[in-house]
């Protein structure tokens, strides 16, 4: 009866969490067994014609690309098959693959290795998918091959210099020369542009395919960091270019190489060159690339369109704000060549708004007192922008549409939640990674007016195993900021909860600028693991604190200067009315978060004055100083302009302050690129300075994620041991 229920809900909508069966959720659960695997749509790529999609799959040992139609869902053909398609008769193990433009060839990414983050190099192979033809790209592994336009080019990266392939004639032809370890690095970003401006490959072609676009870096006057990696009988060394707060930046250009004489010109970017350029985009007008242009405040944006025979520029746009400026891909070049559409917070909030720079006329698309989220896609043939806002809750995501005059807006997603949307060429179609809380998510394939065609993926097997156990209670609560304005938060309380018991509680959080922890979607963060605790008796409480996202231009940007200051107020106050409910053991309230939640949970346990009895800080900041410059001075301004703002609320500084009857767990990877394990020797010795004890846990040679291995296992079962032990 109880499938026969599911199976009626899913037909009407999303499946239901609710607490069924009585069973315990363990560590082996979580990362060994991946008994929580929530189903997604893997290998979903849209065609261009609007009505078919590929995906990779698995058969038997081999792999195949299949086509299907997307309405339907029946496969069409495979239009590759490792098995019968061969290099040098040995299959091909891919990762992933891209189509040209055309679609008439593929490349396909095989032998994946990570660089940093978001980069990755790859041996590349070529597929004609009418001949069947298949070739290597390149002896060696690549970054970022990409298409020309006609396909008849393949653009990529290998040792910092830019190259391209012709594939009729397999003439490999250097774009630039002067590529170097930690010095020049052609068409791919610096550490510190792929981390905080969020794109690692840097280099476009045109439209047309004449002209290639590119970002030169000059790293070379940019302190180098070394990370010890303990792989043999003495460590090896990785040394990198990594530019910490108030410390100089690349110095950067972009250039525009002409394929037919086989120049390149520099664009004009101004004199001045301690600044970002965190984007560019190639126009409408296929000899015209719009250049950003930002300051080093990040509170100054201009936009630069740049001849690519001349390599001149002109302003076409500019923005300033008293605080800073983020940068995101909301812009979007319309057919008319003088116009695009873009978001700005230049009201307050974050808005979409049409700029026309011929006539110098700005055009608010969407006022109101809520955020955009994201600009989805601009459809030129119905005069249409299609987006994600929270408009009706800063929990939510719904997908709206609207003309480019800002007239006939229309939700096309009505249900409360949060929508994930991808666009579909053509715009007669959207994917919808839907969910709310303590539902399971569905992906639908939707049409452009928002009703449902099918469902792709319903996660039905994911709600039955996961009614099998034991749940707590989930649900919304507000609670107050220390200055008197209603936070957004989550409680989980345990299964059976008595509130006549007193109970301890573990409090997460993230709490970055612009952040969310807090939302109407499935799953939140550290779910399982948060229900574990909660089946041993703890009460989980998430709340988003000053600063964090989708509720206007103040709320997000108060912390400004003065990083952890308000969000740890915040929690502590919230933590104050935690122990003032009757069902709250206020001795035994504890924190923790990872990376930023790092910073801020050592901030609260050391500031608090005892109002936690414990917190786990997982590879965090302590000290500004130490991190990079493009995120730390949007947000601080330099160390040198703002002395007190990194002192006064760094954790190293006011590690002496911890109460004695507190418990501190510290914990880094030794090999973390992003925040330095300096980070947690710099607190160490602080805490030693101080003669106070804590616990402490490092991982050989793990980064910011600490995982691979046993790792995730080890790391989760000592968390939970000294929650335990101590909470």
């Amino acid at each position: 009866m109880r499938y026969l229920f599911l199976l009626l809900a899913v037909c009407i909508g999303q499946v239901s969490l609710a607490q069924q069966g009585d069973k315990l959720i363990t560590l082996d659960d979580l990362w060994k067994n991946n008994t929580f695997k929530i189903a997604s749509v893997p290998g979903f790529n849209a065609m261009k014609d609007g009505l078919r999609f590929t995906k990779l799959e698995k058969k038997e040992k081999h792999q195949e690309i299949n086509v299907y139609n997307l309405a339907k869902g029946d496969m069409l053909q495979t239009i590759f098959n490792s098995e019968e398609q061969k290099f040098n008769g040995e299959e091909i193990r891919i990762s992933g693959y891209a189509f040209s433009e055309g679609e008439t060839r593929l490349l396909l990414f095989t032998e994946h290795e990570s660089v940093y983050r978001r980069s990755a190099k790859y041996i590349v192979y070529v597929y004609d998918i009418a001949s069947k033809d298949l070739v290597r790209l390149s002896d060696d592994k690549v970054l970022h091959a990409t298409f020309s336009p006609d396909a008849g080019k393949v653009a990529y990266v290998k040792d910092n210099n830019l190259y391209y392939k012709e594939l009729a004639t397999g003439k490999e032809v250097a774009v630039t020369i002067d590529g170097k370890w930690n010095h020049i690095i052609n068409g791919n970003c610096d550490w510190v542009y792929e981390e905080e401006f969020g794109f690692t490959r840097a280099f476009q072609w045109a439209p047309d395919g004449r002209h290639i676009a590119y970002y030169r870096f000059d790293e070379s006057g940019v302190p180098e960091y070394t990370l010890p990696i303990y792989n043999g009988l003495y460590p090896e060394n990785y040394t990198y270019k990594y530019p910490k707060a108030g410390e100089p930046n690349s110095v950067v250009d972009i250039r525009i190489y002409n394929l037919e004489n086989k120049t390149a010109v520099t664009v004009n970017t101004g004199k001045e060159t301690d600044i970002y350029i965190p984007r560019i985009k190639w126009t409408k007008d296929v000899s015209k690339l719009c250049v950003y242009r930002l300051n080093r405040h990040q509170n100054k944006l201009e936009l630069l369109l740049a001849d690519a025979t001349a390599g001149t520029s002109s302003v076409i746009y500019e923005e300033q704000n008293k605080y800073y400026i983020d940068i995101n891909d909301n812009l979007e070049f319309l057919p008319d060549g003088h116009s695009f559409v873009f978001t700005s917070e230049r009201d307050g909030y974050n808005h979409l708004y049409n700029w026309d720079w011929r006539s110098q006329k700005l055009t608010p698309l969407t006022p109101g007192k809520y955020d955009i989220d994201n600009i989805v896609g601009v459809d030129d043939k119905r005069k249409l922008v299609y987006y994600t806002a929270a408009e009706n809750s800063p929990l939510e995501r719904k997908l709206y549409s609207i003309r480019w005059n800002g007239s006939r807006k229309k939700l096309l997603t009505p249900e409360n939640g949060t929508h994930s949307i991808t666009k579909i060429e053509g715009y007669n179609y959207f994917l919808d990674q839907y969910s709310s809380l303590g539902e399971a998510p569905v992906y639908y394939l939707r049409d452009n007016n928002g009703k449902k065609v099918r469902t792709l993926e319903d996660n039905l097997k994911f709600a039955l195993k996961v009614q099998e156990y034991a749940l707590g209670k989930l649900q919304f609560k507000n609670f107050e900021s220390a200055d008197g304005v209603l936070l957004n938060g989550y409680m989980i309380t345990p299964p059976n909860f008595n509130e006549n018991e007193k109970h301890p509680v573990l409090m997460f959080q993230y709490s970055g600028p612009g952040s969310q922890q807090v939302m109407d979607r499935f799953p939140l963060g550290n779910y399982f693991w948060h229900q574990m605790l909660a089946q041993k008796g703890y009460i989980i409480v998430c709340v988003d604190g000053t600063g964090t996202g989708m509720r206007g231009e103040e709320f997000k940007k108060k912390t400004y200067l003065q990083l952890g200051k308000l969000e740890s107020d915040d929690q502590i106050a919230v933590a104050k009315q935690l122990g003032q409910l009757k069902y709250v053991d206020k001795d035994r309230i504890g924190i923790w978060g990872w990376s930023y939640g790092g910073f801020m949970s050592s901030t609260c346990l050391f500031k608090g004055d005892g109002v936690f009895k414990t917190a786990i800080a997982v590879a965090p900041v302590s000290n500004w100083r130490y991190y990079d410059n493009i995120y730390t001075e949007r947000y601080m301004r330099t160390p040198e302009e703002n002395k007190d703002g990194y002192d006064n609320n760094a954790p190293e500084k006011m590690a002496k302050d911890m109460k004695d009857d507190c418990k501190f767990l510290l914990i880094h990877g030794t090999a973390d690129d992003n925040v330095h394990f300096q980070n947690a020797v710099m607190l160490t010795e602080a805490l030693i300075r101080a003669n106070k004890e804590f616990d402490g846990e490092y991982y050989p040679d793990k980064h910011h994620g600490i995982s691979g291995g046993n790792t995730r296992y080890h790391l989760y079962n000592r968390m939970t041991n000294f929650i335990l032990n101590n909470l």
